[in-house]
Order: structure tokens, then C-alpha cells, then sequence
């Protein structure tokens, strides 16, 4: 029941959707006083979070910062959560934007820093098919020579809880014991590392797939971009993730 409330509330917690709200509101009031007012705060909410500044301040503040790994560092396993694929119409899979999360695990193994690559994700739709997206990684995996004794698959969970829960027991029932390695991207990081621990794993970030810029304030971090909008989608659902965890 949770996972499916998460998903219908997703839609009110973006600003897009308040925007659209309030000039929807703005439209069919009679009061021209009221009127003028939503459009206004449609106005503000429309450019405070199209403004690129901002949105790099907060990140900034948020991300968990790059890991660096040393010449001696080793994992026996580099968890990956899923989300970095998607499925096509034909029921096969792509990588999508967050294909940098494959990308490292696949550069930590080959560069000998990790023995085992679990992969966690199933089918976080609403409404699932048969495509499990940790089934479709192990076949790039193996495309990269990845030997399948060193691949580990979770393909049932559909959320970050999920992921952690689903994993522990991959890793219990396997006897792998750490340390392990959390590969996901920068601004998920932070909540899944919340979750993690709270599942009683204990894991070293790995984040990777940094959205936004250096925070800096050039020029063109003033101008509005409908890209900011989108990003500040992403970090309020997980802002809001991670409040909600922390009460439960």
C-alpha cells in the first residue's frame, strides 16, 4: 500500500504541479484581488525553481561528495541500485541518464576493487509487466566479460527500501560478508545510505551521476531553465523520501 501512495503522491510534491495549480485556481476565481495574487505566486514558484543558482546551492549542500577510493581499498561486494534502465516498448531494456551507476560498478570490478556486483532492482511501475530490470543488467554485465560467478541479482524489489531489505538477504544467504560498496547517484545517495543503515548494512558510498553544476553563480546560472525545474523535481522527492523514512 505504501509503494503505491508514494507513486500518486510523486504528482503533488513537484513544482510543475503547483504551478499548474495555481494558474488553474487563478483562472476560475472571481475575486480580481485573489486572481492576481496565484498568478503572481505561479510567477514566483516558476522562477525560483527555473533558476539554476539555487538549484546548485541546494545540491551542493545535499550531494554526498565524490568517493576516492585509495591504491589498498577493496570491497567484497559493490551493491548497485537499480534505476539506471528502462524498458522499450518491445519489452527489451535501455540505460537511460542514470547509466553512470553501471558505468562505475562495471570500472570498480575491472579495476580490481570489488570481488561482487549485486544489482537490485525489479519493476518500479505502478503497473509492472514481466521486464525485470536486474535480469536485463546481468546480460550487459556478462557482455563485459563479467564472470557469472561474480554477478549477484535482486529482481523483486520496486523501491529503495526495498533494494536494502531485498539485498541483505542476497548477501546473507551468499555469506558475503563486507565491506561493501553503495553505488548510486549523488542526489539518491543520501537517503539510501539513511536506509541501508537502518536494514543494518553497512555500506561505503560510491555516488556518481552528479546532476548539477558548481554552484558558482555565472551568468547563465541566472537565466531560467526548464532543466532546473526538472532536476528540483528529483531532489523534493527525495528530500521528502528521506523525512519520511527518518519518521518511520
Amino acid at each position: 500500500m505504501f509503494f503505491y501512495f508514494s507513486k500518486i503522491l510523486e504528482f503533488f510534491i513537484y513544482p510543475f504541479s503547483w504551478i499548474i495549480l495555481l494558474v488553474v485556481l487563478a483562472i476560475f476565481v472571481k475575486k480580481p484581488g485573489l486572481k492576481k495574487k496565484l498568478f503572481i505566486a505561479a510567477a514566483a514558484v516558476l522562477f525560483l525553481f527555473s533558476n539554476t543558482f539555487l538549484l546548485n546551492q541546494f545540491t551542493k549542500r545535499w550531494d554526498i561528495e565524490p568517493a576516492t577510493l585509495t591504491k589498498t581499498d577493496t570491497y567484497n561486494c559493490a551493491i548497485v541500485l537499480g534505476g539506471f534502465s528502462s524498458e522499450l516498448a518491445t519489452g527489451a531494456g535501455f540505460f537511460n541518464g542514470s547509466a553512470d551507476r553501471f558505468i562505475q560498478a562495471l570500472k570498480l570490478f575491472q579495476n580490481g576493487k570489488v570481488k561482487h556486483i549485486l544489482v537490485t532492482g525489479g519493476n518500479g511501475s505502478l503497473f509492472p509487466d514481466s521486464f525485470r530490470e536486474g535480469d536485463w543488467v546481468k546480460t550487459q554485465l556478462l557482455e563485459f566479460n563479467v564472470p557469472d560467478s561474480c554477478i549477484m541479482i535482486e529482481d523483486q524489489s520496486r523501491n529503495t527500501i526495498e533494494n536494502a531489505a531485498f539485498s541483505k538477504q542476497k548477501l546473507d544467504s551468499a555469506h558475503i560478508k563486507g565491506p561493501y560498496v553503495l553505488i548510486t547517484s549523488a542526489f539518491h545517495m543520501r537517503r539510501s545510505l539513511q536506509i541501508f543503515r537502518k536494514t543494518k548494512i553497512e555500506v561505503t558510498p560510491f555516488p556518481c551521476n552528479y546532476l548539477a553544476g558548481d554552484g558558482y553563480g555565472g551568468i547563465g546560472d541566472f537565466v531560467p531553465d526548464p532543466g532546473a525545474l526538472a532536476t528540483w523535481n528529483i531532489y523534493i522527492k527525495e528530500v521528502i523520501g528521506y523525512l519520511v523514512n527518518d519518521l518511520r
